[in-house]
């Protein structure tokens, strides 16, 4: 029987929600959501039901009983297969383990910063900066809800999340500091760029320019395609 492709973080939770009981899809949604794994996990209904028919279909889920309750529509009762546990530990096992190169849309906005004004960088950098602040009052918030003596097992997840939080506002105002001070490096250039593009200067010359305010460190200007 052909495996499934597990990649998708909600094929994960399904098999671990019915490592606990078996659940229907309704049911796997709303516990999901009650314990707000929407946070960590994308969640929709319909990608949801893909997921249960994908992972039935390569024999890790199986279906048990099909349920009425009052004059509700017929619900699908799954279960997980012995080879569903060993792959859900597998696979959980493996996630824990092995750090991924994990592709952010800020990392490649951050590579391709150069295309705008800095300036502009700066005044978009600083609504980030407001947004992730809020967000932090957010989650202190939520924090101070938690009942005392909620087991810690259940927070650990929003604990890293805080952590990437409290993480990113320090890396994004520190970011704001030098590019406001040009202690950045090549910040200099960079404003230059956007100086003579303003002014319609052909690219050719922005480029000599650009090249000559280097110092003769050009390597990080250069055409690869056109070193010898």
């Amino acid at each position: 029987m052909a495996e499934a492709r597990l990649s998708n973080p909600l094929a994960l939770a399904v098999l671990v929600l019915l490592f606990e009981r078996p659940m229907h899809p309704y049911e796997m949604s709303t516990t999901l959501r009650y314990r707000r794994k929407e946070d960590s996990i994308k969640l929709n209904y319909g990608s949801l039901y893909s997921v249960v028919a994908s992972l039935e279909k390569s024999g890790l889920i199986e279906v048990k009983e099909s349920v009425r309750e009052g004059n509700r529509p017929e619900r699908t009762v799954y279960q997980l297969t012995p080879a569903g546990e060993t792959k859900a530990t597998a696979w959980l096992s493996e996630l824990l383990s092995t750090p991924v190169k994990e592709y952010t849309r800020f990392e490649a906005a951050l590579s391709l910063i150069g295309a705008i004004d800095p300036d502009d960088a700066i005044r978009q950098l600083e609504l980030r900066l407001g947004s992730l602040i809020l967000q932090q009052r957010a989650d202190d918030g939520i924090r101070s809800a938690v009942p005392a003596g909620f087991p810690r097992i259940f927070m650990i997840e929003s604990e890293y999340q805080r952590a990437l939080l409290d993480a990113e506002v320090q890396f994004v105002r520190n970011l704001i500091t030098d590019l406001k001070s040009e202690n950045l490096t090549g910040v200099k250039q960079w404003r230059r760029m956007h100086e003579l593009r303003s002014a319609g200067v052909p690219a050719d010359e922005i480029f000599a320019e650009l090249t000559a305010m280097t110092a003769g460190s050009t390597d990080w200007l250069e055409d690869p395609t056109t070193r010898s």
